[in-house]
């Protein structure tokens, strides 16, 4: 009779009780131990015992989790056996991400105190069940969040989020910050003269006036940057400021319960200059579906405009920010849809719980051009061009997210992406490199570029699968490709390395298509 060698995980979120004489953890382990010795006859045998004492289950992180996790994949254990399945994990993306690992390794998990293990097909099907309950759970709660915050802004409650410039929050309330109140003010009067908001941030610059500053209750100050261009435009349009509360989602105003600080007067005024503005586009620009459509910022906070030209009944379009100066919006449009697709599919580890199952529910993969497009126009706060660098600001915490959810869907997909979070906002740097031309001073993308490099690195992830494994299947499982895209991937890795590194060095010019094209004729 084969032998299934048995782990037992136990944890405890907290450190109470843990200096009992016969505390959480031990219990934990005597009832496995128990139901372990009842499946002798099965083969079953008690292999070692896994603790993580005070550490929370919404995390991967947990030193005894990850040993055992290295201790399956070298074959030490085949089953691992919890008291309850959320010991081991109360997230529901790194239940699925663990359950594929557990999978890859042929090993089973069993609660003892819910009657399943996935030894059997039975154990399988009741484990989704709970998981799709779970899931109902999660969404049902953040319906009834959504209702009552629904419910508090119709009473012109303040409900949270971080302070805006001119008011303090006091017991959960918003009161006037008379020194704020009078820089508000004098932000909306000097934009009725300057007409600019561009102006306006200049003018902030050389005055030194500054954006909200705050210190939290533990103390960490947060604010006080400069007033930028957009920060300025998202002030000067926001209702607070004549005491109402708008509800973003549904774009309902209501009387606030806080006192305005300016008249209705003043901001109807500077919303008849906002909206003059807007409709007085440059001359030059056309209506664009470009992705990054007023969300891309040079260094100095000049944002690009659209801009088309016709060559021979051909439109080529660019962003454009000063005279001499363009970047084909195509492809710095593909670079960064590649990134945040990139990102969609990373373990997300270090995002927040509530963030983290909403992005991940998203199916990317099956979305229809113009919504894709949507969603990443919504996921984008804005992007910033430096000397060959595309610096990427997502707002994961965006109501507006939800709507790209996809009911009973998780992105199985769990790949490593370097990225920072500042204040729940990400930021992804993404490599471009420019040349100028000798076709009226414009700037275009060179051919050695991030989608070469990409299709590069993909090619040799791709190579180091199939030499481990000698399947093309993995390769198709890895990334849901087809097996017609694993070979042209594996004909790049395969290539001559000469014909690549002249590629790769800008030598030898070529897209995507081509570089397929010179991977078949150059084959190692």
């Amino acid at each position: 009779m084969q032998k299934i060698k048995c782990a037992i995980y136990t944890r405890k979120s907290t450190e109470h009780g843990l200096e009992l004489e016969f505390n959480s953890l031990q219990n934990q382990e005597e009832s496995c131990k128990a139901y372990i010795a009842s499946q002798a006859f099965n083969g079953w045998e008690y292999v070692k015992t896994y603790s993580d004492a005070a550490i929370s289950g919404g995390t991967m992180y947990r030193p005894a989790l990850q040993q055992m996790l290295t201790d399956m994949a070298h074959g030490l254990i085949n089953t691992v056996v919890v008291y309850k399945v959320d010991r081991l994990s109360r997230s529901i993306l790194d239940f699925h991400k663990m359950m594929q690992y557990f999978e890859k390794h042929n090993a089973n998990f069993v609660s003892i105190t819910q009657s399943f293990d996935t030894s059997n097909s039975m154990g399988k099907l009741t484990l989704n069940m709970l998981l799709s309950f779970a899931q109902f759970e999660r969404e049902v709660s953040s319906e009834r969040v959504r209702d009552k915050l629904y419910a508090s802004k119709a009473k012109g409650m303040w409900i949270g989020g971080l302070p805006t410039l001119g008011y303090n929050l006091e017991d959960k309330k918003l009161v006037i910050n008379p020194t704020e109140a009078e820089t508000v003010k004098h932000l909306f009067e000097k934009y009725l003269e300057l007409e600019s908001v561009v102006e306006l941030a200049q003018y902030a610059r050389k005055n030194g006036i500054k954006n909200k500053y705050w210190i939290t209750q533990n103390g960490t100050p947060h604010g006080g940057g400069e007033l930028y261009p957009s920060i300025l435009h998202r002030l000067l349009r926001d209702k607070v400021y004549i005491g109402k509360i708008t509800h973003k989602k549904t774009s309902e105003v209501f009387d606030g319960i806080h006192k305005p600080i300016i008249t209705q007067e003043l901001f109807d005024q500077v919303q008849k200059v906002l909206e003059k503005n807007a409709n007085h586009r440059h001359k030059n620009t056309r209506s664009s579906a470009n992705l990054l459509s007023r969300k891309l910022f040079d260094v100095n906070d000049c944002r690009f405009i659209n801009q088309m030209t016709l060559n021979r009944g051909k439109g080529d379009k660019y962003y454009y920010a000063i005279p001499g100066f363009y970047i084909s919006a195509p492809t710095v449009d593909e670079i960064i849809s590649t990134k945040i697709t990139d990102f969609l599919n990373s373990d997300m580890n270090t995002l927040p719980e509530s963030a983290k199952t909403i992005l991940k529910s998203i199916d990317i993969n099956t979305m229809l051009f113009e919504r894709k497009r949507e969603l990443f126009r919504t996921l984008i706060e804005k992007v910033i061009y430096t000397d060959n660098l595309l610096t990427i600001y997502l707002n994961t915490t965006n109501e507006n997210l939800t709507q790209y959810s996809t009911t009973g869907f998780i992105n199985q997909n769990f790949n490593t992406m370097d990225y920072t979070i500042v204040n729940n906002t990400i930021i992804i740097k993404a490599a471009i490199i420019i040349r100028k031309t000798n076709h009226n001073n414009a700037i275009t993308v060179t051919h050695n570029n991030h989608l070469i490099m990409h299709a590069i690195a993909t090619a040799f992830k791709y190579r180091k699968i199939y030499e481990q494994t000698g399947s093309i299947t993995q390769i198709m499982k890895s990334d849901k490709i087809s097996n017609r895209t694993a070979y042209r991937y594996l004909s790049i890795a395969y290539m001559n390395p000469n014909v690549l590194n002249e590629i790769m060095d800008g030598k030898l010019g070529c897209n995507v298509d081509e570089l397929y094209a010179l991977a078949a004729k150059n084959q190692l």
